[in-house]
């Protein structure tokens, strides 16, 4: 489900026709879960975090476990917006993300998913073929591959802001310094206070 896009009715009912498609697919193997249409009945997640893909892929005895998340993109849905709100978010979760273009459209998710560091499994074109819909797999990754690529991203985050914390500390023990000589001036600056006379001199004078 797009949360920013709305779509032309026949794209609408070609997007739905290709979910209910596609969860009488994977029923075989999983509980599906389906949000159709404006429908959130299927949350991965909870409260503002959650996320509403087509798909919602669960272990099949209990449901329980999540196992995958797949998402249907039309022609027009199939655009950096969308993938930014949707396929950046569903790509971060440690399970298979399976995408479905249109087969027109499949330069375009592929480069999309490479600007955008998309953590996709598997890639997925869809075409008419007569009246019936025909599914073709053009990309394929395990998940293992995908949380080791996530693991390395962020060690690298890491690795970049100690860089940055290690070039920040001595720039404040350089800017601490430069401030030094400047106090000791103006300390010496200031007038001294007049020392008091001792009693002896005053009494030595009054003689």
């Amino acid at each position: 489900m797009s949360p920013i896009l709305v779509r032309p009715v026949r794209e609408q009912l070609e997007h739905d026709r290709v979910i209910r498609l596609l969860q009488a697919r994977y029923k075989r193997k999983f509980t599906v879960g389906i949000n159709l249409g404006s429908e959130q009945t299927a949350p991965v997640g909870t409260g503002a975090d959650a996320l509403y893909p087509d798909l919602v892929l669960t272990t099949l005895a209990t449901g329980r476990k999540l196992l995958g998340v797949v998402e249907v993109e039309t022609a027009e849905s199939v655009n950096q917006l969308e993938a930014m709100a949707q396929w950046v978010r569903l790509g971060r979760l440690p399970v298979d993300f399976a995408l479905y273009v249109p087969a027109s459209a499949a330069t375009v998710a592929r480069r999309l998913c490479a600007d955008l560091n998309v953590g996709v499994t598997e890639l997925w074109t869809f075409h008419l073929l007569g009246d019936q819909l025909r599914f073709t797999q053009i990309q394929r990754s395990p998940v293992a591959e995908k949380l080791q690529a996530a693991r390395a991203a962020a060690a690298e985050a890491r690795r970049a802001a100690a860089a940055q914390a290690g070039e920040t500390a001595p720039r404040r023990k350089r800017a601490a310094r430069k401030k030094t000589p400047s106090a000791k001036r103006e300390k010496a600056s200031r007038p001294k206070p007049a020392r008091p006379r001792s009693a002896s001199r005053l009494v030595a004078k009054k003689r």
